[in-house]
């Protein structure tokens, strides 16, 4: 999984889009990321981890650190390649639904793997198809919805996040005790899903695009950070996204681990109820923190004090190991994260260098999203190895977001 800003293309100069024929394609929007991200979620944030930990108890910091780092680093490379895959062929939906169905096989395959080598391999699998899905469906946006509805459209994407964040977290947690089949229902969601957009929306083959060449994206990528604001914005972007995935990728050892729960609970039902608390937070946090930053003209502001409130929300579980420190956790960070993403994302498109390559900048800062999760997990695997828990992992997160929001300050162009 790599997470990215809404409607941004995979390439420099989309053509205009037109209008989908289906009145339907916002709904179909908010399945098709919905059915991703619950994958995301229940995969990796819940069955594999029980995988791994069943394999090898002992080392399951360390090899969980090393699954999630490899595939991260296999995802972030492959998304673009799937997307100019489905650029150069004009059409988004055959990669929508070859993509989804193989999601299904992919995933099958990931149940009857029993070592840290194959559930490498294979999990690396899974995210190439998950990506030609990714790139394919997220592109979408900038081909088929006019300029005035990308706000609504990009809604709709965002949205995908938090529900398939608690659809998964509560299906990961229902099939705990048997996750070959959980990973076979997570593969008939996607599966389902691409079916259901691919029947549902009418596609117009648009013209072919040009690949862009390897020297030409890395000069890109240096010329847009050669600019002062769009820098810092992207720097601030990468410290915090650093720190909220070095804590969730391990959210489920942690409670195991860490956390006090209440009798009888086990941690994949913790994660079923916290899960849905954080993503209701972030919702909320994401249409009032837009909302009240609109109305003030004040996007600085409420992107430091976003990161700052992240900060404060990771001291509540390094200070107690208690059930209510977590539950109050879940909803500190996901107000904090949630308002964070909703006006950071606002911010950057105040700074890009230039408004004819704004597709191409958006690109460029999709690396402050993605990079992060490549290392979050080696880092949170060498700190809690070193340090002997997760206490530490919290504080060092904690930092990483405090030093996020202080990276906003020497933005000068925006309030």
């Amino acid at each position: 999984m790599a997470l990215s800003s809404p409607g941004t293309g995979t390439s420099e100069a989309a053509p205009s889009p037109r209008p989908e024929a289906g009145r339907g394609l916002l709904p179909l929007l908010l399945v098709g990321n919905t059915a991703m991200y619950a994958l995301y979620v229940g995969v990796a944030g819940v069955l594999l981890a029980l995988q791994v930990e069943k394999i090898d108890p002992a080392a399951k910091v360390a090899n969980f650190g090393l699954i999630g780092g490899v595939s991260a680093l296999f995802a972030t490379v492959f998304n673009p390649v799937a997307g100019a895959l489905s650029d150069r062929s004009g059409r988004r939906n055959p990669w929508i639904l070859g993509g989804g169905l193989l999601a299904l096989p992919a995933m099958f395959l990931l149940g009857t793997v029993h070592t840290i080598l194959l559930i490498t391999i294979v999990w690396c699998l899974g995210q190439a198809v998950m990506n030609v899905y990714q790139a394919a469906i997220t592109s979408v946006v900038p081909d088929r919805v006019p300029v005035g509805a990308r706000g609504k459209a990009s809604a709709a994407v965002g949205l995908g996040l938090p529900f398939g964040s608690v659809a998964g977290a509560l299906l990961g947690a229902a099939f705990s005790d048997d996750y070959r089949t959980g990973y076979l229902v997570f593969g008939a969601i996607v599966a389902g899903a691409a079916v259901l957009f691919t029947v549902s929306t009418r596609e117009e083959r648009l013209p072919a695009r040009p690949p862009v060449p390897a020297r030409q994206q890395l000069a890109a990528f240096a010329g847009a950070l050669r600019d002062h604001d769009f820098r810092w914005a992207f720097v601030g972007r990468a410290l915090l996204v650093l720190g909220y995935f070095a804590v969730s990728a391990y959210q489920l050892y942690i409670l195991q681990d860490h956390t006090r729960l209440p009798e009888g609970m086990k941690a994949e039902e913790a994660v079923a109820v916290l899960m849905p608390l954080n993503s209701v937070a972030m919702v909320v946090s994401t249409v009032v923190g837009g909302y009240l930053s609109d109305r003030f003209d004040r996007r600085k502001l409420f992107v430091g004090a976003s990161a700052l409130l992240s900060a404060v929300a990771l001291l509540i579980p390094a200070a107690s190991a208690s059930w209510p420190a977590m539950l109050a956790f879940a909803v500190v960070n996901g107000l904090g994260f949630g308002c964070y993403m909703a006006v950071d994302t606002a911010l950057v498109t105040m700074v890009l260098p230039t408004a004819e390559d704004a597709a191409r900048d958006m690109g460029v800062l999709n690396v402050a999203n993605a990079g992060p999760q490549i290392i979050a997990p080696f880092i949170a695997s060498l700190v809690v190895s070193v340090s002997g828990g997760y206490t530490a992992l919290f504080l060092v997160a904690a930092l990483l977001s405090v030093a996020g929001a202080l990276a906003v300050r020497p933005i000068r162009t925006v309030r």
